[in-house]
């Protein structure tokens, strides 16, 4: 018998056993998973939510806070697409500008 040589009869049953194990434990926990929501559902009362009351809004409450939202979200102003560059009084500057080097 050669080193190369290969038992199709055991791969395919060490096959279908590791994929029928893992298909067993994914149903366990999917049971677990069913089993622990339905006891912590059971543990946990669900409140009495009260219903708010109705309350008339005046047309100038709704205009002070719409006015508050557009401040809040129109406060960055309209950027040109023109790129500047801030030289720096780094030593490296006339290093990179002389020999082209770029870093």
């Amino acid at each position: 018998m050669t080193m190369l040589a290969i038992n199709w009869g055991n791969a395919l049953i060490i096959t279908l056993v590791g994929f029928s194990l893992v298909f067993i434990v994914l149903m366990l926990l999917i049971g677990v998973i069913v089993l622990f929501g339905k006891i912590f559902a059971k543990r946990t009362s669900q409140p009495q939510v009260a219903e708010a009351p109705a309350v008339e809004s005046l047309d100038e409450e709704m205009a002070a806070v719409a006015f508050a939202l557009h401040m809040y979200y129109d406060v960055h102003d309209e950027e040109s697409d023109v790129l500047t560059i801030k030289h720096d009084d780094s030593p490296y500057w006339p290093l990179s500008q002389e020999n082209n080097v770029s870093f």
